[in-house]
């Protein structure tokens, strides 16, 4: 009786487990334009339920999702909008230009990219930032940031030594502190990074990944959030300084899959996809001379098995259900950036808007 009710607990606990995995096959994306502005031009985007959050070339802007009631009682008037805040930072007079962003139990930070190089946090309630981290180097180029958890976070940039910049915080972003180089795999000659889509940091539990580009593009790995690294090669395009890896995602700890190719020839297909299934340590080409050229960001969608993707750039949309073995072409509409809602719907940004895609 005992195996037998053993038996019926396995079959009942994987048929759950097949359940949650929704496969599918996209056919078609839906755009609905939701921010539309000529001067925006955005690659980091990222929301949570009461705000879309991103990085513009010239600001930092917070959207409210959903339309507040106000009563005004000097003209007893009401209204009932979303509510829009745009933020200028300035050095010299010149607008900072962000490209790396990140919502954090309702607080935000956005980094800016180049000499100074500053990390603003805006907290929840608040409308004006708070300067949390300022580096001062003419090598000084950041590219994107993410968080571990509500406390933990990390964010990479160009070499200003002779290694990748990496930054760490251990307290939600109030102070970070910038890891030696004699803490971090040497940089190559011409080894870089892309500021393109903010997706350059994938992060599955305590495991991270970051995608270098240029002349030489390759993976470094952290198991233990950022305290030790290892650095693995990948066959993707590279040597020049405009090749290599734009974007990662990792769908679980061994599966994970990278994207770009040369901006300058967006339709070359040749050795710019490829996947891991051990975690990194080695990478395959995929769709070589096949599916999309050049795209600025990959993303897994939710809840598919670590079977379907989603690829943008500004030469359109794809999509592929095997992994990135093939791929169908939904749009020939250009986004720089993307992140999933759930398993059928995203926010997208790109030059002059943001965008909801419905995908079915």
């Amino acid at each position: 009786m005992r195996l037998i009710a053993l038996l019926c607990f396995i079959i009942f606990f994987n048929s759950c487990k097949e359940d949650h995995v929704r496969p599918s096959n996209v056919s078609t994306v839906i755009i609905e334009p939701f921010i539309t502005d000529s001067t925006l031009s955005i690659r980091a985007i990222d929301f949570n339920d009461e705000n879309i959050f991103y990085g513009s070339s010239d600001h930092i802007g917070k959207y409210a999702l959903d339309a507040q009631f106000k009563i005004n009682l000097d003209n007893y008037s009401t209204s009932n909008t979303k509510e829009y805040f745009k933020n200028v930072m300035t050095f010299n007079d010149k607008p900072h230009h962000f490209r790396a962003i990140e919502e954090v139990n309702g607080d935000f930070l956005a980094l800016s990219i180049e000499n100074p190089a500053r990390l603003y946090k805006i907290y929840r309630k608040a409308k004006e930032p708070k300067l949390v981290y300022e580096e001062l180097n003419e090598k000084v180029f950041y590219d994107s940031m993410a968080f571990w958890n509500d406390k933990e976070g990390i964010a990479i940039g160009d070499p200003t030594d002779d290694c990748m910049s990496v930054i760490i915080t251990r307290d939600g972003g109030e102070s970070w502190a910038k890891r030696n180089c004699s803490e971090l795999p040497k940089a190559k000659e011409g080894e870089a990074a892309f500021a393109a889509s903010d997706t350059n940091i994938a992060l599955v539990g305590d495991h991270t990944w970051i995608a270098t580009g240029g002349i030489a593009s390759r993976v470094l790995y952290s198991p233990d959030k950022g305290n030790t690294w290892q650095v693995h090669d990948t066959p993707i395009i590279q040597g020049k300084a405009t090749t290599g890896m734009y974007s990662i995602d990792f769908y679980d700890k061994n599966n994970g899959f990278a994207i770009g190719g040369d901006y300058t020839k967006p339709n070359d297909t040749i050795a710019n996809k490829i996947r891991t299934t051990d975690g990194g340590k080695t990478w395959q080409l995929v769709a070589d001379g096949n599916g999309p050229g050049y795209r600025s960001c990959v993303q897994y969608i939710p809840n598919r098995g670590g079977k379907e993707l989603v690829a943008v750039g500004f030469k359109g949309i794809d999509y592929s259900r095997n992994a990135g073995e093939s791929w169908s072409h939904l749009s020939d509409e250009g986004f720089y950036t993307i992140r999933f809602i759930n398993d059928s719907a995203a926010y997208a940004a790109g030059r002059g808007r943001i965008s909801k895609l419905i995908f079915r």
